[in-house]
């Protein structure tokens, strides 16, 4: 079993920027595709961004491309996502998430099914 914990988050007023962290124990997470994904309520899991096991591969959905960037530091087991440029429809729940089995980075960083597992979800409130 692999836990998932998030920092960072928080309530800011549009076009201000912040940044999510989550980190795994263990050398395991090096191996591990990791995506960010939000929420909001009613509504389904939404993909953000991923980033593969040694950062050579990452995506984007297209309405955070320019303004967010993933990255990920293996000797500290965390993944990181900086969001700038942020607006109200940027808010939600956001989860990080691991794919230890590699099927993420084989069929598709974009579905939530390929994560196995997740961060405990962290708020992000954009006021206009």
């Amino acid at each position: 079993q692999v836990q998932l914990v998030q920092s960072g988050g928080g309530l800011v007023q549009a076009g201000n920027s912040l940044i999510l962290s989550c980190g795994a124990p263990g050398r395991a997470f090096r191996s591990y595709s990791m995506g960010w994904f939000r929420q909001v309520s009613g509504k389904e899991r939404e993909f953000v961004a991923a980033i593969n096991w040694n950062g050579r591969n990452i995506d984007y959905a297209d309405n955070v491309k320019g303004r967010f960037t993933i990255s990920r530091d293996n000797a500290r087991s965390t993944v990181y996502l900086h969001m700038n440029s942020l607006q109200p429809e940027d808010t939600a729940v956001y989860y990080c998430g691991a794919d230890s089995t590699g099927q993420a980075a084989v069929r598709s960083f974009r579905l939530p099914l390929y994560y196995n597992y997740w961060g405990q979800g962290t708020q992000v409130t954009v006021s206009a």
